[in-house]
C-alpha cells in the first residue's frame, strides 16, 4: 500500500484500566516519532472529543510526562460511553467525525478501548471507506474483564486480577484476626465475563483466599450457595466467598439487579450491592458475623499493584498498532498471542478484522469452572499466573505515586 502522510487520533473509551494510558503511550510516542504521521492528537475524553473538535495536541507535552503515561491509572485523555447509531441509520456523526478528519488532515486513527469500543471502531473505518476517505482505522485493546475475541488475553486484566488476588490474600488474613469466626463475601467486577472473579484463586492457590468462588459463566442458585457456605464455615470456623458482579440466575435475571435499575449508555444495566445483599442474606440464614465487600473502582485504578509484564504488552500493542498502520494496515484490532520460548510464557502481537471483535464475548471456558460451579480448575491459575508477573516502575516522590499531569493544549 501506497505511503500515507497525515495526522492521527488516538482516542480512549469505556471504562479506565491501571494501564491504558501504557498503550496510550505506545500510540503517542510511536506516532511522535514516525515522519510519516504529521501531528498527534488525543481525543478529549474519546469519540465524543471527535465530534467536539476537542483535540489536544500531544507534541507540545513534555516529553517526561508522557513517559510517565504507562504508570499512571486510568484514561489520562478522558474517556465516554457513547454508542454510535448504525450509519445506515443515523449518518451524522459520521458526517462530523468526516469534517473534523479533513480538518485536521487525519489519517490515522486509533481507538483505545474495550468491546463496545472496538464496535464504535468497526463503525468509523467501515464508513471512512464506503465515502472513499483514506484514513488508517485500528483498534487498540483495553478491558480489564478480559474478554475481548480472539486475543490471548486483553491489557489492563492481569493488573486487576493481581490487585484482586493480593486484596484477597490481605483480607484473608483480616478475617481472621478474632477469636470468632467471620464470612466475607468479596463483589469483584465482571457482567458477563468471571475472568476476574477468578483471579482470586490466584490467592487460594497460594494459601490464602476464597473457598468459593461463584461466576455469571455458569447459573447461581442461592439455596445452593447458602449450602455451600454453611458447609465451609461449619467445617472451618471461617468462610470467604468471590463472586461476580454479573451472577445470574437460571431465568438470566442479575442476583443484584433489584438494588439498580441504572444503565450506562450502551444499555447494560448498572450493577452493584451484590455483596451487601448476599451479606445480609447469609447472615439472616447463618447468625454468623458477615461482611461483604466491594471492590469497585479499586480493583482497575490500582497502579500501585500493577503488573509490570501488563504494562510492558500494554505500550506494545499500541506500539504496534501504529507501526502496523503506517506499513498500509487498516481495519484490524491488535491481539495478543501466548507462546512458549525456551519453557518460559512468551507474549507477541497479531491482527483481528474488527468485524469480527466487536461486540463479542469471551468467556471462561466451561472446562475451567468446577463441576460443583463454586471454584475453577488448575488450568485457569496456570493461565492466569505467567500475566501478573513483574513490579512496576512507577516513580515516587516522597513515597507517594509521581503520576504524569499533561498540559492538554487544544489543536
Amino acid at each position: 500500500m501506497a505511503e500515507l502522510k497525515g495526522a492521527c487520533i488516538i482516542g480512549q473509551s469505556g471504562g479506565p484500566t491501571s494501564v491504558i494510558n501504557a498503550s496510550a503511550y505506545g500510540v503517542i510516542r510511536t506516532a511522535l516519532d514516525d515522519p510519516n504521521i504529521t501531528n498527534v492528537y488525543g481525543a478529549e475524553h474519546g469519540i465524543v472529543g471527535v465530534l467536539n473538535d476537542r483535540l489536544f495536541d500531544m507534541g507540545q507535552e513534555d516529553p517526561d510526562e508522557l513517559a510517565l503515561l504507562p504508570y499512571t491509572p486510568s484514561s489520562a485523555l478522558g474517556s465516554c460511553r457513547y454508542k454510535m447509531k448504525d450509519p445506515d441509520e443515523d449518518d451524522t456523526d459520521y458526517k462530523r467525525i468526516l469534517e473534523v478528519f479533513k480538518k485536521h488532515d487525519v489519517r490515522y486513527f486509533f481507538y483505545n478501548g474495550g468491546n463496545d469500543s472496538m464496535d464504535t471502531c468497526n463503525k468509523i473505518s467501515k464508513y471512512m471507506q464506503k465515502v472513499g476517505y483514506e484514513c488508517r482505522v485500528m483498534g487498540v485493546p483495553k478491558t480489564i474483564d478480559n474478554d475481548l475475541y480472539g486475543t490471548d488475553h486483553c491489557p489492563g486484566f492481569a493488573s486487576a486480577a493481581k490487585y484482586i488476588a493480593t486484596s484477597c490474600m490481605e483480607v484473608w488474613h483480616d478475617a481472621r484476626v478474632y477469636d470468632k469466626g467471620m464470612i466475607c463475601i468479596i463483589e469483584i467486577m465482571g457482567r458477563h465475563a468471571g475472568w476476574l472473579t477468578a483471579a482470586a484463586a490466584l490467592a487460594s492457590a497460594y494459601g490464602a483466599g476464597p473457598d468459593l468462588i461463584y461466576l455469571p459463566e455458569t447459573d447461581f442458585d442461592m439455596e445452593q450457595f447458602l449450602a455451600d457456605v454453611e458447609r465451609v464455615y461449619k467445617e472451618t470456623g471461617n468462610c470467604m466467598v468471590a463472586v461476580s458482579e454479573g451472577i445470574h440466575y437460571a431465568d438470566g435475571s442479575f442476583v443484584s439487579e433489584a438494588k439498580t435499575s441504572a444503565t450506562d449508555g450502551f444499555g447494560h444495566a448498572q450493577l452493584g450491592g451484590l455483596a451487601a445483599l448476599l451479606a445480609n442474606i447469609v447472615k439472616e440464614r447463618t447468625g454468623a458475623k458477615v461482611r461483604g465487600i466491594e471492590l469497585s473502582l479499586l480493583q482497575r485504578c490500582g497502579a500501585h499493584l500493577a503488573s509490570q509484564t501488563d504494562v510492558e504488552e500494554s505500550f506494545m500493542a499500541g506500539k504496534a498498532a501504529v507501526e502496523n498502520a503506517v506499513a498500509g494496515v487498516t481495519d484490524k484490532m491488535v491481539a495478543f498471542e501466548r507462546e512458549t520460548v525456551d519453557g518460559r510464557y512468551a507474549c507477541k502481537t497479531k491482527l483481528l478484522d474488527l468485524t469480527d471483535v466487536a461486540n463479542y464475548e469471551k468467556k471462561v471456558p466451561l472446562e475451567w469452572i468446577n463441576a460443583a460451579h463454586n471454584g475453577v480448575t488448575r488450568e485457569f491459575i496456570d493461565y492466569a499466573l505467567p500475566l501478573i508477573q513483574g513490579e512496576t516502575k512507577l516513580v515516587k516522590v516522597d513515597s507517594l505515586p509521581r503520576f504524569a499531569k499533561l498540559k492538554k493544549v487544544l489543536a
